[in-house]
């Protein structure tokens, strides 16, 4: 069973910022925001994941990537995330529709500024994931 370890919100950019619980509607994080909206957000990009166990491996290689540093709104363990996925965290229900394209906004989260190392055409599945919100509701960390 998978758990939310980290719950993150912003007004636009990076590092989010943590909170211990949030509302979450079709369009997102109540309280977050993005800048660039062309790119981000909206009913198929409402919600931005990393699972930890990717957090981990960067951080073994070297990179100084932390929690909330590469705009994801959720950090998860335990979900085993691939578009398609359908899963739960709270009494929100989630859809992966899309790997985030990362791009240099979050390139201080990477050695040299490699961001494309969580890109999933040159790493598949070792990425942040765009989820369509299928039921909304409220997220709590993990206990």
């Amino acid at each position: 069973m998978g758990k939310v370890l980290g719950i993150f919100i912003s007004d636009g950019g990076v590092p989010k910022l943590s909170v211990n619980s949030v509302h979450v509607t079709n369009f997102g994080l109540v309280g977050d925001n993005q800048a660039d909206k062309k790119h981000h957000g909206g009913l198929m990009k409402a919600v931005c994941v990393l699972e930890n166990e990717l957090l981990l491996r960067l951080q073994s290689e070297g990179h100084p990537i932390q929690p909330g540093t590469t705009g994801e709104n959720l950090l998860l363990e335990g979900f085993n995330l691939t578009i398609g996925s359908l899963f739960r965290v709270g009494n929100v229900e989630l859809e992966v529709v899309s790997a985030a394209t990362p791009c240099k906004t979050i390139s201080e989260s990477f050695t040299n500024g490699n961001f494309n190392r969580i890109s999933h055409k040159k790493h598949p599945g070792e990425t942040r994931w765009y989820c369509k919100v299928i039921q909304t509701g409220k997220i709590s960390i993990s206990g």
